[in-house]
């Protein structure tokens, strides 16, 4: 049995019995033989880094990919954590593991780009990330500031009663980096760009 559980502005979420499908939308804005590349590019993407994630941090099982535009994986059964983290009496410990995922990731050079906590499942005591349609290889200390600049903002808007908690317990965690010194300083450059912009 197939079930609609999402559908955002790239993709639909499928669940069929103990999968989820993953099944990139057709854009009738763009000429057909631009779209099907793109898709077929971004699948092919996300695929690769699917696998190469899996053995660093928890994320679903890639099952299979038809290289188009549909990606089969493991179904995560667990509390998405924009919904769930102010409610988990373990909160600081589940975003100090948040921080330890991220560090992973950036240690072999893959930047997720959409670091929210809507991207993030509890499941089993372990974080999944989930969602890599945005992800991208990188080895610049800018680019890892950024996904950092976005779990803050993310927490800013969705936890704000303990955004500065739950992002300190998170920085905790990413002390396991070899350059979080590095991408912390840049971090700060990151955000004073934000408020400049802000202000005009």
């Amino acid at each position: 049995m197939k079930q609609i559980i999402d559908r955002g502005a790239e993709a639909i979420l499928i669940k069929q019995g103990k999968n989820l499908i993953k099944d990139r939308i057709k854009k009738s804005y763009r000429l057909p033989i631009i779209d099907e590349r793109l898709r077929k590019q971004r699948t092919k993407k996300e695929s690769r880094l699917l696998i190469k994630t899996s053995k660093l941090i928890p994320v679903p099982k890639l099952i299979k990919s038809d290289d188009k535009e549909k990606i089969e994986m493991e179904f995560i059964n667990g509390k998405k954590l924009s919904d769930n983290l102010g409610k988990l009496k373990n909160a600081d410990e589940v975003c100090k593991k948040i921080g330890e995922n991220i560090a992973k990731l950036h240690d072999n050079n893959i930047v997720h780009g959409d670091l929210t906590t809507s991207n993030m499942i509890y499941s089993n005591d372990k974080v999944y990330f989930i969602d890599f349609g945005l992800s991208f290889e990188s080895s610049k200390i800018e680019d890892r500031a950024v996904d950092l600049h976005l779990i803050k903002q993310a927490l800013e808007a969705k936890h704000f009663d303990h955004y500065n908690e739950f992002f300190k317990a998170i920085l905790e965690g990413y002390k396991q980096s070899k350059d979080h010194k590095l991408t912390l300083k840049r971090l700060e450059a990151v955000e004073k760009r934000g408020r400049y912009k802000r202000a005009y």
